[in-house]
């Protein structure tokens, strides 16, 4: 069982999960105005970045929602052969798309030149980002991308209870499902199956 995942992982699944069941049968979205993605944001200062200084307004709002979009068709290609998300299988962006735009968003991290000139070698120019502030939709990119590329998305799954839209880590062999609720419903959802065609 794993105990810790790395920041840039949980700010991926967590960007995933602001798509998730409503406990009505359909699908809720915690960034859907302006005060969802503030309040997402206060939530996740200790992971963030810079929180208090990243800027949130109507045009980060959709940035970031397009962004999301991005990541979790990226999530549904991660977990092939398996299907995706029941909230994403009918309006997955094609891959190339998804692609283009979490690199297109990871970019919008302003950098700026920095000199490095020490004793006996010659000067060398790295770049940094910006003293500026963040840009929220960008930390949310690198982020991503990071789980993406990194070992922990071998171990990504979408949740395939009944009504659960959420990917999750697998921390255990026998694990199926993104927690124990899940499991519950889908177990009584294959009783009744079982029963209704006896």
């Amino acid at each position: 069982m794993q105990d810790t995942i790395t920041r840039d992982t949980r700010l991926a699944l967590d960007l995933a999960l602001t798509v998730r069941h409503d406990g009505h049968g359909g699908v809720a979205d915690d960034l859907s105005d302006l005060a969802g993605l503030t309040a997402w944001v206060r939530e996740h200062a200790g992971t963030l970045p810079d929180a208090s200084d990243l800027a949130v307004d109507e045009e980060t709002l959709a940035a970031v929602r397009d962004l999301r979009a991005a990541v979790r068709a990226l999530f549904a290609r991660a977990v092939r052969p398996d299907a995706p998300s029941p909230a994403d299988a009918a309006r997955l962006l094609p891959v190339p798309e998804a692609v283009a735009r979490l690199n297109a968003a990871a970019a919008r991290t302003p950098t700026v030149p920095v000199l490095h000139w020490t004793d006996g070698a010659e000067p060398v120019v790295h770049r940094r980002p910006s003293p500026r502030g963040a840009d929220l939709t960008a930390v949310l990119a690198q982020a991503a991308i990071a789980f993406l590329a990194g070992a922990d998305r071998r171990r990504l799954r979408a949740c395939h209870a009944p009504r659960c839209v959420r990917y999750f880590l697998k921390d255990h062999p026998r694990q199926e499902w993104c927690k124990p609720s899940c499991g519950n419903r889908a177990r009584v959802a294959r009783h009744h199956e079982r029963h209704r065609k006896q």
